[in-house]
């Protein structure tokens, strides 16, 4: 569980910056370039000797519903909404990812559900204040949620097939396969110019090599190592962390009460997911 709390770190600066840094740019832009960053990462890395179709076509196919559906829905949504509404508005993600989890093995997890449900209304309790956002932005996070959550499940099945290189040697499929689709929804695009300077290119290498390129290694990995309660609880981990953020580096303010309440309820439910 370490290495998801770690990205939920990683990933608490992602909102603030996007929307603070890269207000105005094309949307699929900004996903195609931090997950084409991401791929360089992991690219000198791939091994191909020995791969088989089947689990190269998978990897491509995770990719592009985890990372490029994901971010095009996510990237987009900065244009209806603050960079905390978005944060906010991942809150359905647990549930989403524990009902495809047990969709997927037919089975139905009263305990993971109810450890999502919680930690939904740790998050809550921060969002109750929050003003409200536009209808399409709202939209466009459920469907960043949705394909984020189907990503990370069906990954979890997928590392379990035999025969599957290390994680580090594979990972690049994931990535090209997000870039594909991302590059796909930019060229299709017309008259975009895209006008980037220095503190564009630093807030995209960020983005790109550390919260993309590492982060989603990570919390892919953490994701194989974890209980899907526990992975479902994790998602909703970057909410508060973001708002501490926003208070530490970025000079916002939030309610101090609210959030200590928030950590504390999602902590219950981290323990009540790895409870057995």
């Amino acid at each position: 569980m370490l290495l998801l709390v770690l990205v939920s770190l990683l990933w608490a600066f992602s909102f603030g910056l996007i929307k603070g840094r890269l207000a105005g740019i094309d949307s699929s832009f900004i996903s195609a370039a931090r997950l084409f960053l991401a791929l360089l990462v992991f690219l000198p890395l791939l091994r191909l000797k020995g791969l088989k179709l089947r689990p190269v076509a998978a990897l491509l196919g995770i990719g592009a519903v985890q990372f490029g559906l994901m971010y095009l829905a996510y990237n987009e949504s900065f244009r209806y909404l603050a960079a905390y509404q978005v944060a906010l508005f991942t809150i359905t993600t647990p549930i989403l990812v524990t009902l495809l989890a047990d969709a997927l093995d037919r089975v139905f997890r009263p305990r993971a559900l109810f450890a999502a449900v919680l930690a939904v209304l740790g998050t809550a309790v921060i969002v109750a204040q929050a003003p409200g956002g536009t209808l399409r932005g709202i939209v466009l996070v459920q469907l960043s949620n949705i394909a984020f959550a189907a990503g990370q499940i069906l990954y979890r099945r997928v590392r379990q097939w035999p025969g599957l290189p290390a994680e580090r040697n594979s990972f690049a499929w994931l990535y090209l396969g997000g870039f594909v689709v991302a590059t796909a929804a930019l060229l299709l695009g017309v008259d975009k110019t895209i006008n980037l300077d220095g503190s564009h290119l630093l807030t995209l290498a960020y983005l790109g090599l550390i919260a993309s390129g590492l982060g989603f290694f990570l919390w892919n990995k953490g994701a194989t190592q974890v209980n899907a309660g526990t992975l479902a609880v994790m998602n909703n981990a970057k909410v508060p962390l973001a708002v501490a953020c926003s208070l530490l580096f970025f000079g916002e303010s939030a309610d101090l009460p609210r959030l200590l309440l928030s950590l504390a309820i999602l902590g219950l439910a981290v323990w009540l997911a790895e409870k057995r």
